[in-house]
């Protein structure tokens, strides 16, 4: 019986392998919609941008396409909330950052109204008043300093203060917060260790408990009162440590390694799991398919 239990808390603890995307790409945007993990845009092998979207369901392990955002998008950031997908910016075609936005309703992509500034390598989080938060990246100057906000009851944006300037950053909601973790602020050998909330309440930012190693191209997820820190790159490779902060203790525990590290990967919790889809398991221009996801009690 022990041998069983201990078999069983192996297979809960560890990562599992789900089916690949069909189209092995990196530097997606990804969010969970109406049951389904929708992966969306990147970089292909040949170094194009996509406008391909794909959705997964963790249920039956299958992915089924979804109809093609209406333009081409690498390093987009994207959010769901109540049945509405957003993705906003990336990088275009021409290799400049979008001022664009876009919503798809589980029918049809409709653009939205142009947020106040291009973004591109940003990240974004919604909260449960119905708010889109993108954190971070790059407009048209360099570092963005300004945090753009949808509201998805009106449809209007606004800009409000940023967290500390990065680019290459993950974004998680968190009891209402939006938090922004880790980053870079240009090549990935200038990868950040930092962690801040935004109090909606008192319009400001505060730091949280810093990662315990810095790391850029990542993602992360809040799960059973985590937030869950997975994937990046820097000068050594891509990153296989996963950790997760409790943030009523104020402490980061590190949890089982990411099978295949990869960066510019999409993250998030469905299921009682941390998703890792698609990404690059090379620092640079590589791509997979690769699913693989964590139970997190």
């Amino acid at each position: 019986m022990a041998l069983l239990a201990a078999l069983a808390l192996a297979v809960v603890a560890g990562w599992t392998a789900g089916a690949s995307l069909d189209e092995p790409r990196t530097e997606v945007a990804a969010a969970v919609l109406r049951g389904e993990i929708v992966v969306v845009g990147g970089f292909l092998e040949s170094g194009a941008n996509s406008r391909r979207v794909d959705a997964y369901a963790a249920a039956t392990d299958t992915w089924r396409r979804l109809p093609d955002l209406p333009v081409s998008v690498d390093h987009a950031a994207a959010a769901s909330y109540r049945g509405r997908l957003v993705v906003v910016g990336g990088y275009g075609a021409d290799r400049r950052p979008l001022r664009a936005a876009f919503l798809y309703d589980g029918t049809r992509w409709r653009r939205l109204p142009p947020p106040p500034a291009a973004r591109a390598a940003a990240a974004a989080a919604a909260t449960k008043d119905g708010r889109v938060y993108v954190v971070g990246g790059r407009d048209e100057r360099g570092l963005a300093r300004e945090m753009l906000v949808l509201d998805l009851r009106t449809l209007r944006w606004r800009a409000m203060p940023g967290p500390t300037p990065r680019e290459h950053l993950a974004a998680t909601a968190f009891r209402g917060r939006v938090v922004a973790l880790g980053g870079r602020t240009a090549g990935y050998d200038t990868n950040v260790r930092a962690v801040e909330a935004f109090d909606q309440r008192r319009g400001r930012w505060q730091a949280l408990p810093p990662l315990p190693a810095a790391r850029g191209g990542t993602g992360a997820a809040t799960i059973a009162g985590r937030i869950v820190s997975v994937g990046g790159e820097q000068p050594a490779g891509t990153i296989a440590s996963v950790y997760a902060l409790r943030v009523d203790a104020g402490r980061w525990e590190r949890l089982d390694d990411l099978p295949t590290p990869r960066h510019g990967l999409g993250v998030v919790a469905h299921a009682g799991r941390v998703w890792a889809l698609a990404g690059g398991p090379r620092p640079g221009l590589t791509v997979s398919g690769v699913v693989e996801s964590l139970a997190v009690p």
